[in-house]
């Protein structure tokens, strides 16, 4: 069956090696305009909710969310899916650290630089947004207040500030990111939305 979920299945197995015939072949078939370049799975979820939130039917308006399995891998997916491959409209989201090397593989491609930059990351844009006192809420609401109390007087914890420990929290166990990305997103008023997040929807 031809969706974006398959599409977007076939274009990760082809950076990974695999066969670009049926990433082509979905292409083709799919009204698919715009893949926007995300870290990983977190990072997807969380975008995908914001766009929910805001009654923004991605696939509707032929946007292909990607998680590439790593914020290196970007110039693999821009290859593949920029001027030199699908020639798709490409957009992301990237944390602080990696604004260069995201910028110089747009370039590269001969593309302008469309993507958008987390201050720290987006867990930190997230938990900054919403307060730490929210957030802890949260965390209580979905039966981690005691796992996270416990995380926190650990030593190497102490002196980290409470939105850095919970921004640590968040990452600490399998699953457990993509989880709160949807969580925090769900809960952020509409006018709380961080400007890389709200630039992303806007681009869209």
């Amino acid at each position: 069956m031809a969706d974006m979920k398959s599409f977007r299945d076939a274009v990760i197995s082809w950076a990974w090696g695999g066969s670009g015939d049926p990433a082509q072949e979905l292409a083709a078939l799919l009204p698919v305009e715009t893949a926007v370049l995300l870290e990983g799975p977190s990072d997807a979820a969380a975008v995908e909710a914001l766009a929910a939130g805001y009654g923004l039917d991605l696939t509707a308006q032929e946007v292909c969310v990607l998680p590439m399995g790593g914020a290196m891998n970007v110039g693999r997916f821009i290859d593949l899916l920029g001027p030199g491959g699908l020639d798709l409209r490409l957009t992301g989201l990237c944390d602080a650290r990696e604004r260069d090397y995201y910028a110089r593989n747009w370039v590269r491609a001969g593309l302008p630089p469309e993507f958008f930059v987390c201050d720290v990351d987006l867990e930190d844009e997230l938990i900054r947004a919403l307060g730490v006192e929210r957030v802890t809420e949260l965390v209580r609401q979905n039966g981690d207040l005691r796992p996270l109390r416990t995380f926190q007087s650990q030593p190497a914890q102490r002196d980290r500030s409470p939105e850095q420990q919970l921004r640590r929290f968040i990452g600490t166990k399998k699953g457990r990111k993509i989880h709160y990305g949807k969580v925090l997103v769900d809960a952020l008023p509409h006018e709380s939305v961080p400007p890389p997040l709200r630039d992303l929807l806007d681009f869209l």
